[in-house]
C-alpha cells in the first residue's frame, strides 16, 4: 500500500478514571491511547483513504497495543520503529467540574528519540500530503530536526505539506515555540492554526492584525475556533464556514484532529477549501458527541448518513 497521506509523531498510552471520579480518588482506570497524528490517521482511514503513520514506540505492552490497533484500523505502520531501551510515553486524563486536565509522562520516551536519519525519503516522496504538527518538534532537538527534514523532503518532491501548530504549552513555552512554529508555517502549503494559537504566536488578539501577519505566508490558512465558524483565508480574502449545530457536547478532546482528518479527506477528493472545511466541521461535530480521543471518529458511511446521502437503518 502506498499511502496518500503520511504523518508521524508521538502516540501515547492513555489512562482515564472510570466513572466521575478524579485521578486521586479513583482505583479503576480505562486504557486507550492518543496522539494528534494517530488520531488524524485513524480519521482519514475510516473515511476511506490510505494513510501511513510512523513514529517510535517502546518494545513493551503499550507500544505493541498502539501498533496493533493502528494496523487494525487499516493504517500503514511499516515504518514504525520499536525501542528496547525506551518506553512509550503515557498520559492520564481526568474530567472534574466541567474541566479536562491532562498529565503527561513522556520525558525520554521512545518517540523523543526520533532523528532525521530515521526518515525514509522514498516513503514520503510518493505521498500526496505530509501532515505534521507542532507537538513533535517540542519533544526534543532531534525531533525538531526530524520534522524540518521531513518538510524539506516533501517540498523537494512536490508533496504538499499540511501543518497544524497544535501548540502544547506543557511541552515548551511560547518563546521557545514561536520561532519554530512560524518557520514551519512559512514552509507549509496549508496552515491549520487555531485562533487562540494565532493570538499567542503573533502576540495580539486583534483579528485584523493577525490577518495581516497571515498575508505574509505563501499558503492559505484555515483558522479553527472562530465564533461558531471556521475561517478560510487565502490571497487576502476571508470566508467563513459555519459549524454544524448539535444538541449536546460530550467530550471536545480530539475535535481538532477530527476536523483535520475531514479537511484533508476533502482535499484528497478534490473539493475546494471551503467544501473541505465543511467536511472537517462535520467530522469535528460528530467527534464531540462521544467520549474518546479517536473512538468517535466516523466512518464514510456514518458521514453519508449524517449528510442524508444514505439512510440509517436501526433494525
Amino acid at each position: 500500500m502506498q499511502p496518500e497521506v503520511i504523518t508521524f509523531g508521538e502516540s501515547m498510552g492513555l489512562f482515564m478514571p472510570t466513572g466521575q471520579k478524579g485521578i486521586a480518588n479513583s482505583s479503576q482506570f480505562e486504557k486507550s491511547f492518543g496522539g494528534a497524528e494517530t488520531n488524524l490517521a485513524i480519521g482519514i482511514s475510516r473515511l476511506g483513504h490510505q494513510v501511513g503513520w510512523f513514529g517510535h514506540l517502546g518494545d513493551e505492552p503499550i507500544g505493541h497495543y498502539i501498533f496493533k490497533v493502528l494496523r487494525g484500523e487499516g493504517i500503514d505502520v511499516s515504518e514504525v520503529k520499536f525501542h528496547e531501551d525506551a518506553n512509550t510515553g503515557f498520559m492520564i486524563r481526568e474530567f472534574i467540574s466541567g474541566k479536562s486536565s491532562v498529565y503527561y509522562y513522556r520525558k525520554n520516551s521512545a518517540a523523543s528519540l526520533m532523528k532525521p536519519e530515521d526518515l525514509n525519503e522514498s516513503y514520503i516522496k510518493n505521498a500526496k500530503i505530509l501532515h505534521v504538527t507542532g507537538i513533535t518538534p517540542a519533544l526534543s532537538d532531534s525531533c525538531r530536526e526530524t520534522v524540518a527534514k521531513a518538510i524539506d523532503i516533501a517540498k523537494s518532491h512536490g508533496v504538499k505539506v499540511c501543518f497544524d501548530p497544535n501548540l502544547r504549552l506543557k511541552l515548551w513555552d511560547i518563546e521557545q515555540a514561536r520561532p519554530v512554529l512560524l518557520d514551519f508555517a512559512q514552509k507549509a502549503d496549508i496552515f491549520l492554526p487555531g485562533l487562540d494559537e494565532l493570538e499567542l504566536l503573533y502576540e495580539t488578539d486583534d483579528f485584523n492584525t493577525i490577518l495581516n501577519h497571515l498575508k505574509e505566508l505563501p499558503c492559505p490558512s484555515i483558522i479553527k475556533g472562530g465564533d461558531n465558524k471556521t475561517y478560510v483565508f487565502q490571497d487576502g480574502n476571508l470566508t467563513s464556514v459555519p459549524y454544524f449545530k448539535i444538541d449536546q457536547i460530550v467530550d471536545t478532546v480530539g475535535a481538532g484532529d477530527g476536523f483535520c482528518a475531514g479537511f484533508i479527506t476533502g482535499l484528497l477528493e478534490n473539493k475546494t477549501l471551503e467544501e473541505s472545511v465543511k467536511l472537517g466541521n462535520l467530522i469535528g461535530s460528530m467527534v464531540i458527541q462521544s467520549h474518546g480521543d479517536w473512538e468517535a471518529l466516523p466512518t464514510k458511511r456514518q458521514v453519508e448518513q449524517a449528510l442524508g446521502i444514505t439512510n440509517h437503518i436501526e433494525r
